[in-house]
C-alpha cells in the first residue's frame, strides 16, 4: 500500500465517523423516541382494552345458557389498563391516571353562538355563530351559503403544558380527560394530580354576548409545577376555515394580531408565512383572525410572553391559514392556589362588542393604520352607523353618503367648473398660439402661461376637488372590506357589498382581472369617460399636454382591472360619485353660468395690474430656463 492510497483510507475514515457524530441522535431525541414509543404501545393497549365488551352487554347479545370465555391475552390487557402504568406514569407524572378516562362533550348555548367542549384538554371544539353564513361558490358558480363555524377543525391543538418540577418533564393537558362539572352556563374542567392539586379551566358564557369569561386555577400544585416565573404554556393551533366568497379579500385580512402591554398593536404579516417573536414580553391580548371574525384572548393580567406564528396554506387547501401561538402563563411558583382570568372572544368583528372589551381590541378590524384607518374608525364609521340607524339599509346608506360629501365639496366643485369655463372662454387665443409656434412646444407653454395670467385664469384651480377626496377614497379603500355591516348585505344586483358584485361567471381566469365579470366596476368605468368627456369638453387639453386627451381615457380601462374584485360598495361609491359629478357639471354649466359675461370678466383681468410672483410666475421661469437651455443645445449642435 502506498503512501497516497494509506492518506486516503485515513480521511475516508475520519469522514465516516464525523458523519456518524453528526447523524447521531442526541440524548434528548433517543429519550423522546423512547417516549413516543411507550406512547404509542399504550394506546395500543388502551384501544385493545376498549374492544373487549363488558360481561354485561355480552349477556344482552347471546343466549343465557351459553358460556362465555375472554382469552387470556385479553383478561391481562383488559387487568392492566384498569391502573397506570409505568408508560402513562412516565409521560403524565401525577395526572397519568386522567389518561384513562373517555372522550365527553358539553355545550354552552346562548342567542347569538353555541360552543361544544370536549373534556379532553377542556378545549372547545367548535362554535357555531348562529346569526351569520359561510358564503362560497359551487363548482356551477352558484353563491351558496351554509351556517359558520370557527374553531372546528379536527386538527385544532388547545393545549397547556406543565412544566414539572419532577424531571423537568413536561405534561400536555391536549392529551388528557379531565372531569367535568357543569351550573348553569358555566362549565368547569378539571384535571387531578395524584398529590392532590388540581389544574381547573373554566368557561362562563353571558346571555346576549360571543366574549366568555375564561379561567385557570392551579390548587395545590405549588411543589408540583417547576419554581420558575411562567411554568405554563398554553399552545394554541388554529386553521381558519374559508368563510367567505372572495377568497383574495380573506386571505390578505386574515392573521395573527396581538398588542404588547407597552406599545399598540401588530400583527404577523398577511401576505406571506411569518413570526413574531415576543418571549418576554408582556402581551396584553393576541387574536386569531379572519376577515370578518376572531378568536381572541384578553388577559386580564398581562401573558408573560409568547411566540406567535402565521403559515400560509395553499391556495387549493379546504382551510385558509394555519395560525399558530404559544403563551406563557404567569404562576406564583410558590402558592397554595393561583388564578389567570381572561376574557375568551369567538365571533363577528362587530366594533362596538370589540370597543367594549377594550385594550385596543378593534385594532383587528383591518380598517388600516395610517391616519385612513384613523378616518375610517373615527370619521367614516360613526357616520355610517349614524345613518344606518336612520335608514337602515347598507346600500341606500352608500347613495346617501355618496351624495353628501358632494354636496360638502360642491362649493369647490363650483370653483373647479369656473376655472375650466374661464379656460374654455380663452380657445380662440390658444388657437392662435398654437398656430404661431407651431413646431415649438416649450415656447407655446410658455406662452400660453402668458396668456393665463394676463387673464387671471389657474389652469390647476379644477385639481382641489379631487385632491381632497382622495383621503376619503383610500379610507374607503380599506372601509368597506372590513366593516361587518356591509357583509351579506344585497343591493340591486350585488348579493355582498364586501365583495365583488358578479353578472356573470366566465368559467377561465383573466390574468389581473379574474373570473367573474363585476357590474359596478362596468358602471365606473362608464361614467367615468362619460364624466371626463363633460368635465373637458370646453377646456383646451392640448394647451398643456397633448397626451392627457388621450391618457385620461386610457385609464378607466386600466382600472377595470383593478376594480373588477374588489368591494361591490367601494365600486357602488364611486360609480355614485361619477353620477353625482355629471349632474353637477350639466346642471351647473347650463344653470348658473353664462358665458358672455366670463368673457367679460377676463376682460376685466386682463386690465388689472398684475402681481409679480406667485405659481404660475415660478411656473413661467422655469419654462423659461427651460426653453433657454434647449436653445443653447440646438446652437452647439453641430450642422450636418
Amino acid at each position: 500500500m502506498d503512501r497516497n492510497t494509506a492518506v486516503g483510507i485515513v480521511l475516508l475514515f475520519i469522514l465516516f465517523v464525523v458523519w456518524v457524530m453528526i447523524n447521531s441522535p442526541t440524548q434528548e431525541e433517543i429519550e423522546q423516541q423512547r417516549l413516543e414509543r411507550e406512547r404509542q404501545e399504550m394506546m395500543e393497549e388502551k384501544e385493545a382494552a376498549d374492544t373487549i365488551v363488558p360481561a354485561d352487554e355480552l349477556d344482552a347479545q347471546v343466549e343465557p345458557e351459553e358460556d362465555i370465555v375472554l382469552p387470556e391475552t385479553a383478561v391481562d390487557t383488559l387487568g392492566e389498563s384498569a391502573g397506570v402504568t409505568p408508560q402513562l406514569q412516565g409521560l403524565y407524572g401525577p395526572f397519568a391516571e386522567a389518561a384513562l378516562k373517555d372522550e365527553e362533550s358539553v355545550v354552552l348555548e346562548n342567542d347569538l353562538v353555541r360552543i361544544v367542549f370536549s373534556n379532553r384538554g377542556g378545549q372547545i371544539k367548535e362554535v357555531w355563530i348562529k346569526d351569520y353564513l359561510r358564503s362560497f361558490l359551487s363548482e356551477d358558480f352558484e353563491e351558496l351559503r351554509d351556517s359558520l363555524y370557527l374553531m372546528d377543525h379536527e386538527d385544532n391543538r388547545f393545549e397547556y403544558f406543565l412544566q414539572l418540577r419532577e424531571n423537568n418533564m413536561l405534561v400536555n393537558t391536549g392529551e388528557l380527560y379531565f372531569d367535568t362539572e357543569v351550573s348553569g352556563n358555566t362549565v368547569t374542567f378539571s384535571l387531578p394530580a395524584d398529590n392532590g392539586g388540581v389544574f381547573q379551566q373554566q368557561y362562563t358564557l353571558p346571555e346576549d354576548s360571543y366574549a366568555l369569561d375564561y379561567r385557570l386555577d392551579f390548587v395545590n400544585l405549588q411543589n408540583t409545577l417547576a419554581a420558575e416565573a411562567a411554568p405554563v404554556s398554553l399552545n394554541w393551533n388554529n386553521y381558519l376555515n374559508k368563510l367567505e366568497q372572495n377568497e383574495g379579500y380573506e386571505r390578505y385580512f386574515s392573521t395573527v394580531y396581538f398588542k404588547a402591554e407597552s406599545s399598540r398593536s401588530s400583527y404577523c404579516s398577511c401576505r406571506s408565512s411569518d413570526t413574531e417573536n415576543k418571549d418576554n414580553t408582556p402581551l396584553r391580548w393576541i387574536s386569531h383572525a379572519n376577515q370578518f371574525f376572531n378568536s381572541s384572548l384578553v388577559a386580564n393580567e398581562p401573558f408573560h410572553g409568547g411566540f406567535l406564528e402565521t403559515v400560509m396554506l395553499d391556495e387549493n387547501e379546504e382551510e385558509l391559514k394555519l395560525l399558530r401561538s404559544r403563551l406563557d402563563i404567569p404562576v406564583s411558583p410558590g402558592s397554595s392556589r393561583s388564578d389567570f382570568t381572561m376574557t375568551f372572544y369567538i365571533g363577528p368583528n362587530e366594533f362596538d362588542r370589540l370597543q367594549a372589551i377594550g385594550h385596543d381590541l378593534t385594532d383587528i378590524v383591518p380598517f388600516g393604520w395610517s391616519i385612513f384607518g384613523t378616518i375610517n374608525r373615527w370619521v367614516i364609521r360613526p357616520m355610517f352607523s349614524f345613518l344606518f340607524q336612520i335608514i337602515g339599509h347598507p346600500g341606500m346608506v352608500i347613495l346617501l353618503l355618496t351624495f353628501i360629501v358632494k354636496m360638502v365639496l360642491y362649493p369647490l366643485t363650483y370653483k373647479m367648473l369656473y376655472s375650466q369655463a374661464k379656460m374654455g372662454a380663452l380657445k380662440p387665443h390658444m388657437e392662435k398660439l398654437r398656430e404661431k409656434f407651431k413646431g415649438d412646444q416649450q415656447k407655446l407653454q410658455m406662452e400660453t402661461m402668458k396668456v393665463y395670467r394676463e387673464f387671471g385664469v389657474n389652469p390647476l384651480g379644477g385639481c382641489m376637488p379631487m385632491v381632497l377626496q382622495m383621503p376619503i377614497w383610500f379610507a374607503l379603500y380599506r372601509f368597506f372590506p372590513a366593516s361587518i355591516e356591509f357583509r351579506q348585505a344585497s343591493f340591486l344586483w350585488a348579493s355582498d357589498l364586501s365583495s365583488y358584485d358578479s353578472i356573470v361567471y366566465l368559467g377561465f381566469n383573466i390574468p389581473f382581472y379574474g373570473a367573474h365579470v363585476s357590474l359596478f366596476t362596468l358602471l365606473w368605468a362608464g361614467t367615468t369617460v362619460l364624466y371626463t368627456y363633460y368635465n373637458t369638453k370646453h377646456m383646451d387639453m392640448n394647451a398643456v399636454n397633448p397626451m392627457m386627451k388621450n391618457v385620461q381615457y386610457f385609464m378607466p380601462i386600466m382600472f377595470l382591472f383593478f376594480f373588477n374584485s374588489f368591494a361591490a360598495g367601494l365600486t357602488a361609491y364611486l360609480f355614485f360619485s361619477n353620477v353625482f359629478n355629471i349632474g353637477q357639471i350639466i346642471a351647473t354649466k347650463h344653470f348658473l353660468f353664462d358665458d358672455s359675461k366670463i368673457r367679460e370678466k377676463l376682460e376685466e383681468n386682463k386690465k388689472k395690474p398684475k402681481k409679480k410672483g406667485g405659481f404660475q410666475a415660478r411656473l413661467e421661469e422655469v419654462l423659461k430656463e427651460q426653453q433657454r437651455i434647449a436653445e443653447e443645445r440646438k446652437k452647439k449642435k453641430p450642422k450636418k
